[in-house]
């Protein structure tokens, strides 16, 4: 039998895994995900689920849940992709990733169907996961889509709410090259009488989501329509949002560890989930509401989101990789105080890059680099690209390189930056930082 890392280099390097691969690594339907849950006696059909699809803030939105069910008591499953630093982090129990020895014996489990069905990296751990939670007889499962919504591998599930956050642009060659088609796609997490909670619609998407709600017969729900904000403010490094319901008086302070201002729109979410879980009979409180919004990081592990990691210079992690992304990003630094920016940054090769790159700040002084993986674009390229723009700076062949580079050249009153890529930001070690 194989010792965790080599069941792990086994994951990585015998199964097409998007990570490295890009589209190749997508396969376009359920019916592997369907084949190896029903060799595992079909755990999905064994927990209670929340499914959440969206082009951003997904992940923020899955982690804030968690940590509410969490904190109401309920012993909760946590399924997101991609990982950082540890491929466990994809898999969670209450805060706790999934054990090495379960990781080992669930591929020897499978590795003969793996061998019949040549299943994707992604749909494995899927498979994975549902079975890890049902073998820990989770409360719920908050589940993450991991591209799209319609043929991605969690959209086995029937869950008690389905949610999607936003749609823009991003994996077109996939999804679609206009909003309609990638709502569509999102959209296809939508069940039959399955209630639907949409954070963010646009002109283009909101029809979209209306006529498969319809023909589902689901009761769907607008956050931003249901609730506004009337004011916010940032204080010591929290995150402060008046909400107000529409049609009342009625409004609440919330306090948020995740302090990015792009997690507005996510809180939105969050609280109309929660609102229509607490009509469906899930005991949550709003004193416990508080309790998880202050403290998501401890209770989930997330990270990479506005994650604040030293403050003179202010140094700052941001895994958007995405057009809204990068515009967000854009957006919070218009609210922070620098004498000068550094910005570390890398990209992969299927993203639009003249679009991000447009988006980009031009007084920045950048550090233009590379992921170790295939999926990466070489920062040569992305340096050439970047000056046709009028963004300036210098190549690295590795993360840390050019983290350290930023560091040297930074002044206590200046502002580091590292985003781009979700890759990119799990190759920052702290440990091997020199301030």
């Amino acid at each position: 039998m194989l010792n965790y890392q080599q069941t792990i280099d086994y994951l990585f390097h015998r199964l097409p895994m998007f990570s490295r691969l890009g589209p190749a690594a997508f396969k376009g339907d359920l019916t592997n995900t369907i084949k190896l849950c029903e060799a595992v006696g079909n755990p999905h059909l064994q927990f209670k689920s929340i499914h959440i699809a969206g082009t951003n803030g997904k992940g923020s939105t899955s982690h804030m849940l968690a940590a509410i069910f969490q904190t109401a008591g309920y012993k909760t499953g946590l399924y997101t992709s991609p990982h950082l630093k540890d491929f466990r982090e994809r898999i969670k129990v209450s805060g706790e990733m999934v054990e090495e020895s379960f990781v080992i014996d669930f591929t020897e489990r499978i590795k003969l169907i793996i061998e019949e069905i040549e299943p994707s990296f992604f749909e494995i751990t899927v498979a994975m996961a549902f079975s890890w939670f049902a073998l820990q007889k989770v409360d719920i499962a908050i589940v993450e889509v991991g591209l799209g919504g319609r043929l991605d591998s969690t959209n086995i599930i029937t869950p008690e709410l389905s949610v999607i956050t936003n749609i823009g642009y991003d994996h077109m060659s996939m999804l679609g090259d206009t909003l309609e088609k990638i709502a569509g796609e999102k959209a296809g997490i939508i069940k039959p009488r399955i209630p639907v909670v949409v954070g963010e619609t646009l002109p283009d998407t909101k029809p979209v989501f209306e006529q498969k709600a319809k023909e589902a017969e689901a009761p769907i729900y607008y956050a931003n329509e249901l609730r506004w904000v009337p004011e916010w403010k940032q204080e010591k490094q929290q995150l402060v949002v008046t909400v107000g319901i529409k049609h009342t008086d009625e409004r609440k302070d919330y306090h948020l560890e995740l302090a990015g201002l792009y997690q507005i729109k996510n809180l939105l979410t969050v609280l109309e989930v929660v609102y229509r879980l607490q009509l469906r009979g899930w005991k949550i409180d709003e004193q416990q509401v508080d309790e998880a919004l202050l403290h998501v990081k401890k209770l989930t592990g997330l990270h990479g989101r506005w994650e604040v990691i030293h403050h003179n210079p202010f140094t700052v992690l941001d895994v958007g990789h995405n057009q809204d992304g990068i515009k967000q990003i854009v957006e919070q630094l218009e609210h922070c105080n620098f004498q000068k920016l550094h910005i570390v940054v890398g990209f992969v090769k299927d993203k639009d890059i003249e679009k991000l790159l447009s988006f980009m700040p031009k007084y920045a002084e950048y550090y233009f680099t590379k992921a170790q993986i295939p999926r990466a674009l070489p920062e040569n390229e992305l340096a050439d690209k970047a000056r046709r723009f009028d963004l300036d700076g210098k190549t690295f062949q590795s993360v840390m390189e050019a983290f350290q580079n930023a560091i040297d050249h930074a002044h206590k009153d200046d502002m580091i930056l590292v985003c781009g890529s979700v890759f990119i930001v799990g190759e920052v070690d702290l440990s091997q930082a020199k301030w």
